[in-house]
């Protein structure tokens, strides 16, 4: 079943693309999601105007996420965790703990969502994350797991 994306989904594609997808997939978790809608003739007209419409919109603010990112630049988050005498720490460091340090330490706000781990972080030592506003503007923080 081909289907048109509204929001970008692991493993399946980006927004606005389209996909061809099983059936039952589309039907009982994409289309009631609101995460896709199927790619019939008149929705594939109306794609063409809302991919023009979202890249103005993200034309427009990617300056902004790239200021974000270059206020980044030689800076350090410090994340605090419990830690065993070997230096593996308890569970271990997820997006959710790096977006409130950077709420917390560098006052700017950035979805959870928005930022991934190359890696588990499950020792204290010093790691890189990356930010991913938009296809075109990514960047890298650092950040460092210190015992708490």
């Amino acid at each position: 079943m081909n289907i048109i994306l509204l929001k970008d989904v692991d493993k399946v594609g980006d927004k606005h693309e389209v996909v061809s997808v099983k059936p039952g997939y589309a039907r009982n978790y994409l289309i009631p999601n609101e995460l896709a809608i199927i790619a019939s003739k008149s929705n594939l007209k109306t794609l063409g105007h809302l991919q023009r419409r979202e890249e103005q919109k993200e034309l427009e603010k990617l300056s902004e996420y790239q200021a974000v990112l270059d206020s980044f630049d030689g800076k350090i988050l410090k994340i605090g965790a419990k830690a065993g005498a070997e230096g593996k720490i308890f569970g271990s460091v997820t997006t959710l703990q790096i977006a409130q340090a950077l709420k917390d330490q560098l006052d700017t706000e950035i979805p959870r969502k928005k930022i991934e781990l190359p890696e588990e972080v499950k020792t204290l030592g010093s790691y890189t994350a990356l930010i991913k506003f938009h296809k075109e503007a990514q960047g890298n923080i650092a950040f460092e797991v210190v015992q708490e």
